[in-house]
């Protein structure tokens, strides 16, 4: 009996020992997991500061038709500022463009969505026609500043009595043909902007021999190595005026709210 009542004994001491040491553990460890938790959350609460505060940089907001300029080459971002800066209202002191903006574009951009062209393309006629007009040296007219030829060859009329460049919705209608023909054969729209200003045959040429179809990277002529950048700009100018010195006119406004 007694040598049952010993180890009946130790049993019960060994049980409130154990109990004893899970009672001192238990808060330590939920202390370690609390602890981690406060950690894990300031860690989430920081990163997600840090991102909200994080300036924009405006050379990775522009675009054309959604493709960019290559982010941290000096040369093209020094550009881009330079024909930006041409745009403003210091330079030009004109608010024409975003006045034909607020005319043209109700037209035009119904018909680029009709054919598939990147809404985009709506500012290549400020850019050809927007504030010269008329006919160049070399006898391209009318809102896309087809030459002749071309603008036969897309279904518009050019004779002594009728020309049909000066006609708003059919030289937009042959344009998006052009525009569609092009895009099947440089597969980037800013290629096809800058072979719309300088030729197909010549842009293919370049391509070839500079071993290169990134528009922005290659070595073009002044016109056509600057014409993206201009469309840029015109993009830039007609969608944020107040950023570049100009005053918003109530049809600049009603403009800028349909295409939100």
């Amino acid at each position: 009996m007694i040598k049952k009542h010993i180890i009946t004994c130790s049993i019960i001491l060994g049980l409130l020992v154990m109990a004893k040491v899970f009672a001192y553990n238990m808060p330590q460890a939920f202390k370690s997991q609390k602890k981690g938790l406060n950690n894990t959350t300031k860690s989430i609460t920081t990163t997600t500061t840090t991102i909200t505060e994080e300036p924009v940089n405006l050379m990775a907001q522009l675009n054309f038709a959604e493709e960019t300029l290559p982010l941290g080459d000096r040369k093209v971002e020094q550009k881009m500022k330079r024909v930006l800066a041409g745009y403003s209202y210091s330079n030009l002191q004109t608010n024409r463009l975003h006045r034909m903006a607020a005319e043209w574009f109700p037209i035009i951009e119904p018909i680029l969505a009709a054919y598939g062209i990147p809404n985009d393309f709506k500012y290549m006629p400020l850019v050809e026609s927007g504030l010269q007009g008329g006919m160049s040296p070399k006898g391209a007219n009318g809102f896309w500043q087809f030459m002749p030829g071309t603008a036969r060859t897309y279904g518009l009329k050019v004779n002594s009595e009728v020309d049909e460049r000066k006609n708003l919705r059919k030289s937009t209608i042959a344009a998006c043909k052009y525009i569609k023909e092009l895009y099947g054969v440089f597969d980037s729209w800013t290629l096809v902007a800058a072979a719309y200003n300088v030729g197909d045959n010549h842009m293919r040429k370049q391509i070839n021999r500079q071993n290169q179809d990134n528009y922005f990277k290659m070595k073009l002529n002044r016109e056509t190595g600057g014409y993206v950048y201009k469309l840029i700009s015109m993009k830039q100018i007609i969608q944020d005026p107040s950023r570049y010195g100009y005053r918003e006119s109530k049809g600049v406004l009603a403009m800028n709210t349909n295409q939100e």
